[in-house]
Formats: C-alpha cells, sequence, structure tokens
C-alpha cells in the first residue's frame, strides 16, 4: 500500500524527512549491492570470499592482487564483475619480453597527417586484467605503478588521465616461480587486498561438474545471464559515495592504527605493515560493512579484512620462515594481542 505524503496545515504536501531520505538511499544502496553479489555467485560456483573481496576492491576504489593455480576461475570473477557493473574490461597477459608502452600506448607518426597521434594501449579500460604479472620484468611491472596510485598515464611526457573507474585485477601463480620476476614491495603495496583462490570444495566442484554435463557452463551464463548488466555507471558511482560516507567511530580506527603498528613490533616480521596499510583497512572494512548492509564499521570488519589487506605488505624474518611460520599466523596472532573496542 502507498503512503500518503505528509501535509502541512495549508493542505501542501511536505518534503521527505532527512531521515527518511537516507532511509531511502541506504535501501538503494544495500539492494545494488546484493544484486551485484547475487550476479556474481550465478556465474561463479563457490569462491564467495573471493567474490565478496573483489567487491570490497571495487567499492573502496582499490586494487587486488589475485593469488590461484590455473583453473579456479580468476580471469571469469574480473570479466563477470565488468560485465555486472557495465564496465569495460581489457586483459595483458605479461610475459618477459612484453614492454612498457604495450601497456601504456605511444605516439605514432601519422603519414597523412605529418603528424604524431596517440595510440592508446590497454591500460585505458575500467578492469584491467594483468595476468600472470610477475612473469614481466620490473620494468615493465612499473608501467603500472602510476596508473594504480595516481590514475593517469604519461606518454611521451604528456599526462592522460584514466577513467573514473579504473581497477587492476593482477594474478599470479603461487606453485610456478621459474622465469618469474618477484613484484617489489612498493608494487605490492599498491594492492588494496590480496585474493587467495583456492580449490573450490567438493560439493561446488560437483555442483560446477554437473552444470558443464548439462550444458551450463559459467561462460554461458556469463554470456547469456549478464547481457544486461546489473548496475549502471551512476548506480556504481552512487554506491562508492556512500562507501565513503560509512561511518567509523575513534575507537575503531584508533583499533586499525594500533594492528597496523603492531606488525611493525613483532618477532617474527621483518618489515612490518605501513602508514599505507592502515588506509587501506580502513578503506576495505568500510566496504565491507556497505555488503553486509550497516553503515558503520564493527570491528569484526576490520579483523575479517586483515588477513587480505596486510599479508602481502609484510616480510618475515629468514629464521621464522625457515621454521614453516606464515604471515597469517602473526597477523591472527596480532589480532589475539590487540585489544578490541566495545
Amino acid at each position: 500500500m502507498n503512503e500518503e505524503p505528509a501535509r502541512g496545515s495549508d493542505g501542501q504536501a511536505q518534503p521527505a524527512s532527512a531521515e527518511t531520505q537516507s532511509s531511502a538511499a541506504s535501501a538503494m544502496i544495500t539492494s545494488g549491492a546484493r544484486r551485484v553479489r547475487e550476479a556474481l555467485g550465478h556465474v561463479i560456483v563457490g569462491q564467495s570470499e573471493a567474490i565478496d573481496l573483489a567487491l570490497v576492491t571495487l567499492l573502496a576504489g582499490g586494487h587486488a592482487l589475485i593469488e590461484g593455480v590455473p583453473g579456479v576461475g580468476k580471469t571469469l570473477l574480473v570479466k563477470a564483475m565488468a560485465r555486472a557493473v557495465a564496465g569495460e574490461f581489457q586483459r595483458i597477459q605479461f610475459t618477459p619480453d612484453l614492454m612498457p608502452a604495450d601497456i601504456t600506448g605511444t605516439s605514432v607518426f601519422d603519414l597523412k597527417t605529418q603528424e604524431f597521434r596517440l595510440v592508446r594501449g590497454p591500460i585505458f579500460t575500467n578492469f584491467l586484467l594483468a595476468d600472470e604479472i610477475n612473469r614481466a620484468p620490473a620494468k615493465t611491472q612499473s608501467a603500472l605503478l602510476e596508473a594504480m596510485q595516481e590514475r593517469q598515464v604519461t606518454i611521451d611526457r604528456a599526462s592522460c588521465a584514466l577513467p573514473p573507474v579504473f581497477v587492476v585485477f593482477a594474478t599470479q601463480n603461487p606453485i610456478e616461480h621459474q622465469g618469474t620476476y618477484p613484484l617489489p614491495e612498493a608494487q605490492k603495496d599498491r594492492f588494496l587486498v590480496k585474493i587467495r583462490m583456492g580449490y573450490p570444495a567438493a560439493e561446488d566442484e560437483n555442483e560446477l561438474a554437473r552444470l558443464v554435463a548439462e550444458g551450463d557452463t559459467p561462460e554461458r551464463r556469463l554470456a547469456e545471464e549478464l547481457r544486461v548488466p546489473v548496475l549502471q555507471p551512476n548506480e556504481l558511482e552512487h554506491l562508492r559515495t556512500a562507501t565513503a560516507r560509512v561511518r567509523v567511530s575513534e575507537a575503531v580506527s584508533g583499533y586499525i592504527v594500533n594492528l597496523v603498528r603492531q606488525t611493525r613490533q613483532h618477532a617474527a616480521v621483518w618489515i612490518g605493515a605501513g602508514p599505507r596499510a592502515t588506509l587501506a583497512l580502513l578503506l576495505a572494512s568500510r566496504a565491507l560493512a556497505v555488503l553486509e548492509e550497516r553503515d558503520f564499521v564493527l570491528p569484526e570488519h576490520v579483523k575479517t579484512m586483515a588477513v587480505p589487506v596486510l599479508e602481502h605488505r609484510m616480510l618475515m624474518r629468514p629464521e621464522f620462515e625457515m621454521e614453516g611460520v606464515e604471515v597469517r599466523e602473526v597477523i591472527n596472532a596480532v589480532l589475539e594481542a590487540v585489544e578490541v573496542p566495545r
């Protein structure tokens, strides 16, 4: 039943209260995030944690490093997200002979006009999949640094702005290290989160096999069910704006700072997380709060995002690595040690 608008003593309809407008905006945001999450979950069988982390990356305006063995759906995840939010998708296969100009573009001399014209590279897109990024040398990997941090590309001393929605998803194989180049610490620090995509659970793999046997492959679902985007570009902009307005109390922000600072003091850590990690953990926690339909950040959101945000930003001492101590164990120990605000 439709409610009648409130009317004043003169019989004229009164504008909705700020609380009502805020509630309506919150409902729209919640609906948008839920629809995207459901659409991705329908295309990608299992991997719900990876889907949530990819959405956190998108809402927070960051970039993600995806680590997983071949065939677990890394490329499919990024393509499905681009389709769901009406974004343009480009893929670059990183190889040892890839040059920076192959990513950013270059100036080409036009014989007809007798002038140089700019030919833009694949980096000018909304969703860039840097596939097997650790197979390219540092010189080529560094071509992404300016784009990821400044949202612009410099070509022949001219700065070119990237689209407002620009997200880099870089993949790497955690097992095969022959012929690879480790990512520099400065570049890893530019990634908001690290997404680990492992093997699917037995029931998920059985479901995937059943769907493929029936001809209902993930690729078909991607082509058919995401033919029409779930969100329009302006809706994504509203979602990002709402994410930036999620409230973070002084107690929670202090908790985030204490967690990050504690990583620098742990006996097993050689280099702890830096100040950029503090900001990343705050932004990621905000985005997770939006996915969980809240307009404020809880300490539980911070705890959930601690490992994905901090793991790739910390270096262990060699003696602890030799003993098999993992970064995740250290982060969990830090979470246990730092007092949670009430």
